[in-house]
């Protein structure tokens, strides 16, 4: 059986990865830019900067990518960071999770929090809800509904809350709990444990996507084909057609390429109907690249979230805080990396989104003028994020197994659309067990049970691979 890989991002060599290592030798991997990496990748400017293609961490649900990661960059290869990060609302700092420290806000703001808290009754349990801001307001109260949860949240997503399912939270919401909420205010006490990456691990050198090369330089790379833009896909006659002229057969295809695209290529009209109805957000990435050091407050901060109009962007990282490495001299230069979404629910004015930046990050207080300003870089990615909409489980469940009927098995965090398991170690691992089913008929526990991978279970936890 041939196996054909579509995209060097971390689902694609996830998958190269696994073959290589089984000593499976019939496979290739075709990319179509000239580097390894996908959404995952690092780019260096021309001033020195190296920048993410937005606000990456390494944290891991998965013990077989842990151990990769120390192959791949070895033990010194990492810097090790525990989270620090913040709501700027108000003129003020919140610790993450929001709905855990409102004790810092003004005090009638505490007030209206909490009284929407109580107003529910304590039935803030499982209920079903017809949407992300039906479960907002059945479980945060109207208080931090108007305050946080509402504007943030579409600022994020691009999407009104109401156009969103709710079966991507598990781990991705903290749900309030109103003891610890009162125990908060009452002793001034904050609360920053929550989440499963309070603390993360960062590469020393070259950014995110230094890890990403390293794999793919250690892989045979008589199969690795960079370059290769998928021109077209028969899947009668399973043929894949690249833009440089070259073309190659397969038995089954792993494709990372979003599954919209995908369907398009394969000249599927009757499921690429379906798949269209699949929505996305654009990102916006804008490095600043700063003269001088941060401010006290931010010389530890990790990354900081902005439900406020006063600034474009919804959260900020303070990348050279990750490591010093990622500026060209750490005693002269700092650097902040924002990221702004955009959709036809929210626009963005693109020519004037870096300026816009910069004057919101004045307005946020992260820098005092435009003066430390260095020089700024900036990307737009098309497919930012794939949107938990309310029609996306009905739309894969028809599209997938159409596509693997056909043999091909639509992977990674567009190929397979779901936000739940779209992190670079979920990626990575649903290139992992596809190929382990291709060759062993072993479940995709990934894909088809996020809940499952995403929760420390005796059995199927960190350590069940």
């Amino acid at each position: 059986m041939k196996i054909v890989i579509l995209g060097a991002g971390p689902t694609g060599l996830g998958a190269a990865y696994k073959l290589n290592k089984l000593g499976y030798e019939d496979w290739e991997l075709w990319e179509g830019s000239d580097t390894a990496g996908g959404l995952a990748r690092s780019i260096t400017d021309e001033e020195g900067f190296t920048w993410d293609i937005g606000g990456h961490v390494q944290f891991s649900h998965y013990k077989t990518f842990d151990d990769v990661m120390e192959e791949v960059l070895g033990a010194h290869g990492w810097l090790h960071h525990e989270r620090e990060s913040w709501v700027r609302i108000y003129d003020t700092w919140v610790p993450y999770p929001f709905q855990y420290n409102i004790h810092r806000l003004p005090k009638e703001e505490q007030l209206e929090c909490l009284s929407g808290l109580l107003a529910l009754g304590g039935g803030n349990g499982h209920h079903p809800y017809a949407n992300f801001e039906d479960l907002i307001l059945k479980v945060f109260g109207q208080g931090l509904a108007r305050i946080f949860m509402l504007p943030y949240n579409f600022k994020v997503w691009a999407y009104p809350p109401s156009e969103m399912a709710t079966g991507w939270i598990g781990e991705r919401v903290a749900i309030p709990a109103i003891k610890k909420i009162v125990e908060g205010i009452i002793l001034n006490k904050d609360n920053v444990s929550w989440g499963p990456n309070n603390t993360f691990q960062f590469p020393r050198y070259g950014g995110t996507g230094a890890i990403w090369r390293t794999l793919a330089s250690r892989l045979p790379q008589e199969k690795m084909h960079y370059n290769a833009m998928v021109q077209s896909i028969d899947p009668e006659k399973r043929m894949v057609r690249f833009s440089n002229g070259e073309e190659t057969h397969y038995d089954a295809l792993i494709s990372t390429i979003p599954v919209d695209t995908l369907c398009q290529l394969a000249g599927l009209d009757d499921v690429a109907g379906h798949a269209d109805k699949l929505l996305s957000s654009t990102s916006h990435i804008i490095g600043v690249g700063l003269k001088g050091h941060p401010s006290e407050e931010l010389e530890k901060k990790c990354w900081m979230y902005f439900p406020e109009q006063n600034c474009p962007f919804y959260r900020v990282t303070v990348f050279s805080n990750y490591s010093p490495n990622n500026v060209p001299d750490i005693n002269r230069y700092w650097s902040l990396m924002a990221e702004v979404s955009q959709s036809p629910y929210k626009r963005v004015e693109v020519d004037k989104v870096v300026e816009d930046t910069i004057q919101g990050m004045i307005n946020a207080g992260l820098i005092e003028s435009r003066n430390e300003v260095n020089h700024t870089w900036s990307i737009a990615i098309e497919k930012g994020y794939p949107t938990p909409s309310l029609q996306r489980d009905k739309v894969l469940n028809q599209v997938l197994p159409v596509l693997e009927q056909k043999s091909i098995y639509s992977r990674g965090r567009f190929g397979a659309w779901k936000y739940e398991v779209s992190n670079q170690d979920h990626s990575f691992m649903q290139g992992v067990e596809v190929a382990q089913r291709l060759l062993f008929n072993s479940p995709e526990l990934t894909l088809w049970f996020p809940n499952l991978v995403n929760t420390l279970h005796p059995v199927y936890g960190k350590d069940w691979l």
